[in-house]
């Protein structure tokens, strides 16, 4: 055997052994989730049923856990998103030490615990509503892990953004601002369809963020629940095939999610290319 083979068989098993670890759990999940014992049991498999997910499905407490996450989910997605989109604008028109200043001012929450930040929000918002008269209609759990959780997630989504917004053509600007637009127009039919990719991008990593967050939700919750909350007491009382379902639906409907956004982003790239392909060949008909 020469050194070409060794080299291809060592490859192949670190292939397979990595992907055992990174896929085995979720096989074993999955396999729990059909298995007919009430603890979480691969093998031996005693039968198949789908009565595990029929209780997730009458289980008022874990819906109403994903209710309240989704809802979280998607009001942080959007604010994080906008906070996340102001702050790459400002960061591109700041130079010098000033720049370096402000990187570290809107990066720093990324580097505070999620403890500090859960506990942070709950005190701040208590005594600020407090002021306001306003503790009735802000004070409670829902908004609480909202502002908690966008206080870090929109460090993540400016990042992704400032990423595409640094390689934008400022030429294509000042040429709409040449021709009469004004800036709202320049922003809103040059900038924004540019950064289009990298806000879908940050869209869904703020919802998967928030989604799957525990350490600032757990105290920025207050007496509302989230799917996250639910679970960690329910693991405390012992593990359920109920819980290995849940975790099997999500992780299908995730693989379809990252699916279709990969679908219509390769869709978005082939319409961009066909409009440069267009452009291409009306500029050589012009010049020919």
């Amino acid at each position: 055997m020469n050194a070409q083979k060794i080299n291809s068989a060592l490859v192949s098993l670190y292939l397979v052994l990595f992907f055992l670890f990174l896929l085995g759990p979720l096989l074993v999940m999955a396999v729990s989730a059909f298995n007919t014992p009430s603890y979480p049991q691969v093998w031996p498999i005693r039968g198949v049923t789908l009565n595990w997910f029929v209780q997730l499905f009458h289980d008022k407490e874990m819906l109403e856990g994903l209710r309240t996450s989704v809802v979280i989910g998607v009001s942080v997605s959007i604010l994080s998103v906008a906070m996340g989109l102001a702050g790459a604008l400002v960061m591109t028109q700041l130079f010098g030490t000033s720049r370096a200043y402000y990187y570290f001012l809107v990066v720093a929450p990324v580097l505070i615990p999620g403890i500090v930040l859960g506990i942070a929000t709950v005190v701040f918002w208590r005594d600020f509503t407090g002021l306001l008269g306003l503790r009735s209609l802000l004070y409670n759990g829902t908004v609480l892990t909202i502002l908690a959780q966008s206080s870090f997630v929109s460090s993540y989504c400016m990042l992704i953004i400032l990423a595409r917004l640094q390689r934008f053509d400022v030429s294509q600007e000042e040429a709409a601002l040449d021709l009469g637009a004004s800036y709202p127009q320049v922003f809103r039919d040059v900038l924004l369809p540019y950064l289009r990719p990298a806000i879908l991008s940050s869209a869904m990593l703020g919802f998967l963020t928030s989604f799957e967050n525990y350490n600032a939700t757990t105290f920025a919750i207050l007496a509302d629940k989230t799917l996250t909350t639910v679970l960690a007491s329910r693991v405390r009382m012992g593990s359920s095939p109920v819980i290995s379902a849940l975790a099997t639906v999500i992780v299908v409907l995730t693989i379809l999610a990252a699916l279709m956004f990969e679908w219509v982003k390769r869709r978005e790239q082939r319409r961009q290319w066909s409009r440069e392909k267009e452009a291409r060949e009306s500029e050589r008909l012009e010049t020919a």
